[in-house]
């Protein structure tokens, strides 16, 4: 394939997710309206009925049973679709088990959205932080751009013979799904080649009636699940590899992880989502002032890209990750958690800070991401940070 002329178009994050999922000509879409995603399934739905889209369009009474549908659609060889966010998601959570579970090929945009309670409709990644350990792929993107090219990547990556597991699109609830932006799309014709039918090895059919799913002893589960587990490790260099034949089709590539003036920094700080952009724009004025700090946005959270990590941060002074969840009760948030776990593992004894911000929608602004580099410069000097969990922007918290 080659780099082609492409369309430009002015679209939210939800417009742009439900354009590429129509470009990518699914059979099956379940959902159930939940805020911030509604609106993306309200699309494709338009899309359905006005004949755009030949797809079947299932409306549901819960998000359990939007997952149910696709995973048995799934089953049964449909390419299928579904979104949703917040208690929506957590509502989907025994569904998303079996459906990594059964190998399936389920790919769901998710807006990211804070938890109950108290109830709240803004952003932060709680949501699919309590996913982590379904055995789903999850990749998260910067803006809607990258939200529309991720999604027609997941296909291929999720329908690779090599992969066979669901993947999760998450995107920043309001920041990206409800706001407008420029996204340069591909014609359908490209979308459709790119992402080409790949015959499942086994699917439910009436005429050869067999068992999915059924129960297993304790002679069988494990090794069962160990399929799994092996599958979803060994997706990385597929990702990879759809990444890099969509840049060479598209000109936009995309990686598990990107660095930014990593390098030769003494002071590198790990984000992901939109969060990302604001980082970006603060490392680079910084950089004006000889300060030598950097960026890794991480788009891929499972599988986790922990070789690309290690590298980028070995020979860094100081490391501060941005969390927008917590883990009540654990030592810092989840992806602090992570990259604390492979830095004892591959003993690098670099001092690491957690930056708990933007929980429940709360702004985090480049003044915020100053203070975070700050408080990495101290802690280079010093050799150790002041304390290991700042909570950014909290009214009453002090250092």
């Amino acid at each position: 394939m080659q780099k082609l002329k492409q369309i430009r178009q002015t679209l939210s994050g939800n417009y742009a997710v439900a354009y590429a999922v129509k470009q990518v000509d699914v059979d099956v879409i379940a959902a159930y309206p939940i805020t911030p995603q509604t609106t993306m399934v309200e699309k494709l739905s338009e899309y359905v009925a006005t004949g755009e889209l030949q797809a079947e369009y299932v409306p549901v009474e819960s998000e359990h049973s939007a997952l149910s549908v696709v995973t048995a659609a799934a089953a049964a060889g449909a390419r299928v679709f579904t979104s949703t966010s917040s208690q929506g998601l957590l509502l989907m959570h025994e569904i998303l088990f079996i459906t990594a579970a059964l190998r399936l090929p389920v790919v769901m945009a998710v807006a990211n959205r804070a938890v109950s309670a108290p109830i709240n409709i803004w952003n932060d990644h709680s949501d699919a932080m309590d996913q982590r350990d379904t055995g789903w792929i999850q990749i998260f993107a910067e803006s809607s751009q990258e939200a529309y090219d991720t999604m027609i990547q997941a296909y291929r990556i999720a329908e690779d013979l090599r992969v066979r597991l669901p993947v999760m699109v998450n995107f920043d609830g309001y920041i990206l799904t409800h706001t407008y932006e420029p996204v340069d799309t591909l014609p359908d014709e490209y979308v459709r080649e790119f992402t080409p039918r790949v015959k499942p090895p086994f699917r439910l059919n009436p005429d050869e009636p067999a068992s999915i799913g059924t129960l297993a002893p304790p002679d069988y589960y494990y090794e069962v699940k160990y399929q799994e587990i092996n599958a979803i490790e060994n997706s990385l260099p597929v990702i990879e590899e759809v990444s890099k034949e969509y840049g060479d089709l598209s000109g936009r590539y995309y990686s598990s992880v990107e660095p930014t003036f990593v390098k030769d920094a003494d002071i590198v700080l790990i984000s992901m989502g939109a969060l990302s952009g604001t980082a970006r724009y603060v490392v680079r004025e910084l950089r004006q002032h000889n300060i030598k700090a950097g960026l890794i946005k991480l788009r891929l959270f499972r599988p986790f890209p922990i070789k690309s990590i290690i590298d980028l941060i070995s020979d860094a002074k100081a490391v501060g990750i941005i969390d927008r969840a917590v883990s009540p009760g654990a030592v810092g948030g989840p992806v602090f958690m992570e990259i604390a776990a492979i830095m004892k593992l591959y003993g690098i004894d670099v001092p690491i800070v957690n930056f708990i911000a933007g929980l429940g929608g709360r702004d985090v602004t480049p003044n915020d991401i100053k203070y975070m580099f700050d408080e990495l410069q101290y802690t280079a000097m010093s050799g150790k940070p002041k304390r290991p969990v700042y909570y950014i922007g909290l009214r009453g918290w002090s250092p």
